[in-house]
């Protein structure tokens, strides 16, 4: 009898939210009813469990070594012909505030006075103009940047390529207590979320835009994040995809101990699958964050076929596992629900991952990731971030940079210029530390001031295997 009745809640539940939604203006009748499809979806728990013995390690044909793909056509006008099939679209929901910037994470300046954005459509503009193509730019963005997004976007108004913006969807977040829409009760944009990039499947439809690419003549898309410098234009990927009808593939490359955390590619029963840390039973955690048993992650550089995500989406058939996220809105305890778009992977027709090299995951997540692109390790040559031939160890070095550092303006006040770090191993700074220009930082270097002394690294310092805890040790 117990279990018909937590049933009867559940519905009732949904009913009584469905209800309250429908009474938000704010937002679409296709967000009103993906949201609800999604809480009902999460509470009817279909997430089932993965069984750990069921795991296998996907062999070359379903993750493919980078170094086996064909060689692209090395004529112009058939490189055309495939670059006219292809869109770029970039995940341009997310704000810079954890680096202390307001507004798009896409308008941080990397180097040289360019932004991500910049960068983007300067690479996108030295391909269409080389081989006579039109790709064009997709930005998907959140209501939380969409207005600056638009402004910022008419400075490209004279290149040439198309852009086009569209937003993801806006859902509202759940009051924990009484699973109530939190937007009834709190105006402004605290009560609502963008749910995770897994969105972008149906906002593309829901926003007319695919229908339009469509009609183009258009065939597949390359997803990225809009800070990971990394994720280019690849003929190569591309030319196999077309080649072997693959519906979607995800770029993966090889884990270091820094990307433990990241999800990886898994077959069960027969398909290819994502496998995120989240769904990892306790007892297997630390197997999972193994480099030896999952030797790959997810860099979220993914090419999905433009026809496919039109009939998944149409049959309503991507149900991506969701991911709860609980927060706290002004002391109010709320839920929200995410999906992301790798987990799409085993809804597609013959999905495949293509394992490449670590250059094409080069994200900018913290002041620290700045420092090396903004450092002599990297050249920037037409938009495209390049590292540094003469450095010799293919990981990039380690960078520890302490709270001080944490917000794009001061860690720029105190680097007068950035150092050297081709020959450094390791860097962590601690402290109120300042940098003059022109120094040299080689093999593992720590820099720590004391409590309430500021430390100032001369100009033309070189600082090779040392330790420095004050003025003396310079």
């Amino acid at each position: 009898m117990a279990a018909s009745a937590t049933l009867v809640s559940v519905d009732e539940k949904i009913e009584k939210l469905r209800t309250e939604v429908a009474k938000l203006d704010q937002i679409s009748e296709n967000e009103k009813s993906g949201f609800i499809s999604l809480v009902s979806r999460y509470l009817s728990g279909e997430a089932e469990q993965i069984e750990w013995s069921k795991i296998q390690t996907p062999t070359d044909e379903v993750v493919v070594p980078y170094d086996t793909l064909a060689s692209p056509p090395e004529d112009l006008e058939e490189t055309k012909k495939l670059l006219d099939k292809l869109v770029v679209l970039k995940l341009n929901g997310g704000l810079g505030t954890t680096m202390g910037c307001t507004g798009p994470k896409s308008v941080i300046e990397v180097r040289n006075g360019f932004t991500f954005l910049d960068l983007i459509v300067i690479q996108i503009e030295s391909l269409n103009k080389k081989y006579g193509c039109s790709v064009p730019l997709l930005l998907m963005n959140s209501f939380n940047t969409h207005d600056d997004t638009q402004k910022i976007v008419e400075k490209y108004a004279n290149s040439n390529i198309e852009i086009h913006t569209f937003n993801q969807s806006q859902y509202p977040r759940i009051v924990t207590e009484d699973f109530s829409p939190l937007p009834s009760k709190k105006s402004g944009k605290d009560g609502w979320y963008p749910p995770g990039h897994g969105d972008v499947f149906p906002s593309l439809n829901n926003s007319g835009k695919l229908d339009l690419l469509l009609s183009q003549g258009k065939e597949y898309v390359f997803v990225a994040n809009s800070d990971n410098l990394g994720a280019i234009v690849d003929i190569k990927i591309l030319n196999h995809l077309i080649s072997n009808q693959n519906e979607y593939c995800m770029e993966v490359t090889p884990k270091t101990l820094a990307d433990v955390k990241g999800g990886t590619l898994i077959s069960y029963e027969g398909r290819v699958q994502l496998l995120e840390i989240a769904q990892v039973p306790d007892e297997h955690v630390n197997e999972f964050k193994s480099i030896e048993k999952f030797k790959i992650f997810n860099t979220n550089n993914l090419w999905v076929n433009l026809k496919a995500i039109k009939r998944l989406v149409e049959a309503d058939a991507l149900k991506m596992e969701i991911i709860p996220n609980p927060k706290e809105v002004d002391g109010v305890k709320v839920l929200q629900l995410e999906t992301a778009a790798g987990a799409a992977i085993r809804f597609f027709d013959k999905a495949i991952g293509i394992n490449v090299p670590r250059s094409r995951f080069l994200p900018v997540k913290a002041t620290s990731d700045l420092l090396l692109v903004q450092s002599d390790l990297y050249t920037l040559v037409d938009g495209f971030v390049t590292r540094n031939p003469a450095r010799a160890n293919p990981a990039n070095p380690s960078i520890e940079l302490g709270p001080e550092f944490k917000k794009v303006a001061n860690f720029l006040a105190r680097f007068k210029s950035i150092p050297s770090i081709v020959e450094l191993d390791s860097l962590k700074v601690s402290g109120d530390v300042w940098f003059g220009s022109g120094i040299t930082l080689k093999g593992k270097v720590t820099i720590t001031a004391k409590p309430g002394v500021k430390l100032e690294i001369p100009d033309g310092a070189v600082l090779e295997n040392k330790d420095v805890n004050g003025p003396q040790d310079l």
